[in-house]
C-alpha cells in the first residue's frame, strides 16, 4: 500500500504513517532528517511528517521507556536516556568516549569561532595545536571546510555533523552561550564554596 496515496488525516493512515516513520528512524544508523523521510514517503507532505514526529516524541516520553526519540544533528534518532549509560557501557564493555582538556578546549574554540584557521586557534590557546587538530579530525568531531584566501592558503576548520550527534545538539545554534557557561561555572563554584571545597 502506498502511504502517500492516502490522506494522512484519516486516523488509521496517521497511525500507519507514524509506524513507517518510526521504522525508518529505528533502522537508520545516523539521525534521519525530514527530507530523507519525505524521499521515502514521496507523496506525504512535510507538515504531516513533522506532526507525526512531534506525536512520536510525545508518545515515547509518556511511555517512560529507557529510550526516547530526540532531534539531533538536523535529524531524528532513538537514544537511550543518559541515566542508563553505566549499564550499557558495562554490557558492551566499553568506556565512555573521553576527550583530553586540550581537545575539549580546541573543540570549544572551533565550535564558537568557526570557520577558523589553525593560527587563530593557537593565538587563543597560546600553544601549538597541530596534534590536537589531527586527533579531532580522526575522531570526526571537526572537518576541513576549505582553505582561506590569504597567503599560504591555510586550512579552515569547523565542527562536523558527528560533533552535533556526539554532544546531542540539534544544530550549532543549540550550543550554550558563553554567558550561560559562565553562569553554570559560577553556580558550580558557589556550590563548591558552600561545601568548603576550594
Amino acid at each position: 500500500m502506498n502511504v502517500g496515496s492516502h490522506p494522512p488525516n484519516i486516523p488509521m493512515e496517521r497511525t500507519r504513517l507514524k509506524s513507517i516513520i518510526e521504522s525508518l528512524i529505528f533502522v537508520s544508523g545516523t539521525p534521519l532528517g525530514i527530507d530523507s523521510i519525505q524521499r521515502v514517503l514521496e507523496n506525504v507532505d512535510k507538515m504531516a511528517i513533522e506532526r507525526s514526529l512531534d506525536e512520536l516524541i510525545r508518545e515515547y516520553e509518556h511511555l517512560g521507556r529507557s529510550f526516547h526519540l530526540v532531534k539531533v544533528a538536523g535529524g531524528f534518532q532513538f537514544r537511550t536516556k543518559p541515566e542508563y549509560a553505566p549499564w550499557i557501557q558495562k554490557s558492551k564493555k566499553t568506556k565512555a568516549a573521553r576527550l583530553t582538556k586540550a581537545a575539549l578546549e580546541t573543540l570549544a574554540i572551533i565550535a564558537y569561532k568557526q570557520p577558523i584557521i589553525r593560527a587563530e586557534i593557537e593565538v587563543i590557546r597560546g600553544v601549538d595545536s597541530g596534534w590536537v587538530l589531527r586527533a579531532l579530525l580522526e575522531k570526526n568531531l571537526i572537518r576541513i571546510m576549505g582553505r582561506k584566501a590569504m597567503p599560504g592558503r591555510p586550512i579552515v576548520y569547523g565542527t562536523s555533523k558527528y560533533f552535533l550527534e556526539f554532544f546531542g545538539l540539534e544544530n550549532i545554534s543549540s550550543l550554550p552561550t558563553l554567558r550561560e557557561i559562565q553562569e553554570l561555572e559560577e553556580r558550580g563554584q558557589e556550590g563548591a564554596n558552600s561545601q568548603g571545597v576550594v
